[in-house]
């Protein structure tokens, strides 16, 4: 009863947050925005108390549910290993193995240095949550929106308007290939060992292996009615049960209730903590496991230390003729943009995890992954499909991490995020000898005028000035500028975002 409960709450978890990254019409993330919330290291970097006390109680009562319930990679994994259990069921799937303590705990040190360092974007490769969106956002939703405009043109031959046509984009061609690697390596691991990934890789799974070891309820073993048929074992995809002496490693134990559900004999049952096993723990004489206590040691100061950093801190232009139209090219921008709300570079790299889900978000196509090692995976803006427009606020009302933190529409308006630049040599003006003014009529903040290139003949061709104490950055004179293949104005991120 307990495994169906759980496994009915992580389907419903696990389609929900899937359904969160593959919506493009913005709908679900009014209902279902909180699921990226609850997620562990969001709520840390975001320095979300109430959202981390109470993870941290929930692993305390009942064990790392948060691993088999709520945590969508976590759930991804156990559907593999059951596809792949479906293939092998007269085989022996599993069998315990000994607890990799100290791989683990250099793993979650090198992730808390990471973060620590200011690079969230490297070490959120791994980070759970991060890896899992980023797969969905990155491969499935491409095949999604192929999938709804097929729908879209079947509905139009029989004029339904119930679809519509969307275009699918390919944000990033790295990111795709770390995503695939990410997904395969997924695949693999979980359809050759169950949860490898999970203990012996992930961060979160460390971090709440340690207190997951002191839960409240926890699978036991009752030596009395066990026969020793070792199912348990060879049925456990954490690989955490050593039938021979009757013990479970509760560090890697994900509470899945598999091995309740395989006992035969009823030998196992999810209970409260024996007292004679506490007791037995601090009376043993056993050797000093040098290993483990490294890793709780380990793992109490990268836990401590996250959390208290956390408080710290090509689009095509028609002109309306018939000649072929050129992709515009990015500039090349020696400040990245960043958008609004962020603050600076330095703050969206700190506690950015690179999840994509502001990129998923953006009705204007502006956001996109970056390919900057130092920031990879990370959102940055340029507006060769858009520009960010004052009345739009969706990236800062759905980050789950306060990299980019809520801001109002009054506020965007007069936040510079960066400062727009004109290349002389690219202006149709001069390049074409045409009356353009583009960048002008459509600055939303008056930043620019039409001026006489020449003083002296104020009827001659006229070219935009710019008032930069003006100019907000939002790009609209660089999208809508044009000349090809790149602009003539630009705009130029700032490191730090300050009012006009």
């Amino acid at each position: 009863m307990l495994r169906k409960i759980r496994i009915t709450l992580a389907i419903i978890a696990f389609v929900a947050i899937t359904l969160l990254f593959l919506d493009f019409t913005g709908t679900l993330h009014t209902w279902l925005g909180w699921l990226a919330d609850i997620q562990l290291i969001p709520a840390i970097l975001a320095a979300n108390t109430a959202v981390f006390i109470a993870l941290v109680a929930l692993t305390l009562v009942l064990g790392r549910v948060y691993c088999s319930v709520i945590c969508p990679l976590g759930v991804m994994q156990d559907i593999v290993s059951w596809l792949s259990g479906r293939r092998k069921k007269k085989k022996a799937r599993f069998k315990y193995t000994k607890n990799k303590s100290f791989l683990r705990a250099v793993i979650m040190f090198l992730f808390a240095l990471g973060l620590n360092s200011g690079f969230a974007a490297l070490v959120g490769i791994i980070a759970p949550y991060s890896a899992y969106v980023r797969i969905v956002s990155s491969l499935f939703a491409p095949l999604w929106q192929w999938g709804n405009n097929l729908l879209a043109y079947f509905a139009q031959r029989v004029d339904s308007y119930a679809f519509y046509e969307v275009e699918v984009w390919f944000k990033s061609m790295p990111i795709i290939i770390v995503a695939a690697v990410t997904l395969v390596t997924l695949i693999v691991l979980a359809w050759r060992g169950g949860r490898t990934w999970c203990n012996t890789i992930c961060p979160v799974g460390t971090f709440l292996g340690l207190i997951s070891k002191y839960s409240l309820l926890r699978p036991v073993i009752d030596t009395t009615k066990c026969n020793g048929c070792t199912l348990c074992s060879r049925k456990c995809k954490a690989s955490c049960i050593d039938a021979k002496n009757h013990d479970i490693d509760y560090s890697r134990c994900v509470a899945c209730m598999d091995c309740i559900d395989n006992c035969s004999q009823g030998a196992i049952s999810y209970r409260l903590k024996p007292k004679k096993a506490a007791k037995k723990e601090v009376k043993s004489t056993e050797p000093t496991d040098t290993a483990r206590r490294t890793f709780i040691a380990t793992s109490a100061i990268v836990g401590s230390s996250l959390f208290a950093n956390a408080q710290r801190r090509r689009h095509k232009k028609v002109d309306g003729g018939l000649a072929v139209i050129q992709d515009k090219k990015i500039p090349e921008r020696a400040t990245p943009i960043v958008p609004a709300g962020a603050l600076s570079i330095k703050h969206l790299s700190e506690h950015c995890t690179a999840c994509q889900l502001c990129i998923s978000v953006c009705p204007n196509q502006v956001l996109r992954p970056s390919d900057n090692l130092m920031r990879l995976m990370q959102p940055e803006m340029s507006y060769e499909r858009g520009y960010c427009r004052a009345e739009c606020t969706r990236c800062s009302d759905v980050c789950p991490t306060d990299a980019i933190r809520p801001i109002t529409v009054e506020d965007k308006s007069s936040t510079q995020i960066g400062r727009a630049v004109w290349i002389k040599e690219n202006c149709v003006v001069l390049t074409d000898n045409v009356s353009c003014g583009n960048c002008a009529r459509h600055c939303p903040s008056g930043a620019i005028i039409m001026v006489a290139l020449d003083r002296e003949n104020p009827d001659g061709p006229q070219i935009p000035a710019i008032d930069t104490e003006k100019c907000i950055g939002c790009g609209a004179c660089e999208n809508l500028c044009p000349a090809r293949p790149f602009s003539a104005i630009y705009v130029e991120g700032n490191q730090v975002h300050h009012t006009i």
